[in-house]
């Protein structure tokens, strides 16, 4: 039998409802607007005639964006940098949440108390600059270069930007979820430390896995400000595609504040080919997205084991 619902409740449902509706509505709209200006004639792009649907269509912005073997370089650097840089970012970031989980390790306190005092208070952008800079510094050493950018900047992106407290955080407390006598049993049949954490720890800490996995490549795909800081003009080859959209709007479009003395023409143009990347920028994750739903479906696994 159905419960009446009382008026509150329902006030409550109906006002919740319409704002998840004008919150998707914010969230979708920008998507569409690139696709309508992706599509969308110069003029009508430049005169700021586009508001949700396509006016005038073109596939011209598309056809020059595919020709243009830059973007595509720095495409597939980004593809390199999110890949090679989430594997990287998730070995170490689970072997440090698991040590970190064992009440046996020795100063676990302390290594946790420094852990969450790293997200209290950052050295600031200086010393994360210079830091990095070392870091190049002594990669290109290794490798017999006397200058960092000796080598292929896209390893120091990979290597030295993959640290994150809050994912380490979360992959910790997942593991601390994990039954302590599930690892019991496995060390009384002659599990290893590695065999416990790989048949063990990780299969049963799936969701939280792929849901880090996911922030780690989110935050690989749309790495901006750092790349563009250690690449600079120097290693134009090894931007990743969001640095060479950002180089792109400076140099050719008027989306900025700087004064173009470009036509209209030219600025609508560019301006499609803009959006135009920005379509294709998004597609890897679109596409992903869609498979990793599940395990957030399933949610973090948080809770503490009941007898």
């Amino acid at each position: 039998m159905k419960r009446k619902m009382e008026v509150s409740e329902l006030i409550f449902k109906i006002i919740a409802y319409v704002l998840l509706i004008i919150f998707a509505a914010m969230c979708i709209y920008p998507l569409l607007y690139a696709l309508s200006s992706t599509f969308s004639s110069f003029d009508a792009v430049t005169n700021s005639k586009v508001i949700l649907w396509p006016v005038g269509f073109q596939f011209e912005a598309f056809k020059q964006v595919f020709m243009d073997n830059q973007f595509w370089i720095n495409y597939s650097n980004t593809l390199f940098v999110t890949f090679i840089g989430s594997i990287w970012c998730l070995v170490y970031s689970i072997l440090g949440a698991y040590a970190l989980s064992k009440k046996r390790l020795l100063g676990r306190h302390g290594f946790n108390f420094f852990l969450v005092f790293t997200m209290w208070f950052s050295a600031g952008v200086i010393p994360q600059y210079l830091n990095y800079q070392q870091t190049g510094q002594i990669l290109a050493s290794i490798v017999g270069g006397s200058s960092m950018f000796d080598i292929d900047l896209k390893w120091l992106i990979v290597l030295a930007m993959g640290m994150n407290a809050t994912n380490i955080i979360l992959l910790r407390n997942s593991f601390e979820g994990v039954p302590s006598e599930i690892e019991e049993a496995a060390r009384i049949d002659g599990a290893t430390e590695l065999q416990i954490l790989t048949k063990v720890y990780i299969p049963m800490s799936k969701a939280t896995i792929a849901t880090v996995a996911l922030f780690f490549g989110i935050s690989r795909w749309n790495g901006y400000f750092w790349a563009y800081r250690v690449l600079g003009t120097q290693q134009q080859y090894s931007w990743p595609v969001q640095v060479y959209m950002r180089d792109f709007i400076n140099k050719n479009t008027n989306l900025t504040l700087q004064i173009s003395e470009n036509p209209d023409w030219e600025i609508g143009k560019a301006t499609s080919m803009v959006y135009a990347m920005v379509v294709l920028a998004m597609v890897p994750i679109l596409v992903i997205y869609p498979f990793i739903q599940k395990y957030f479906a399933k949610g973090v696994n948080m809770g503490g084991v009941k007898e």
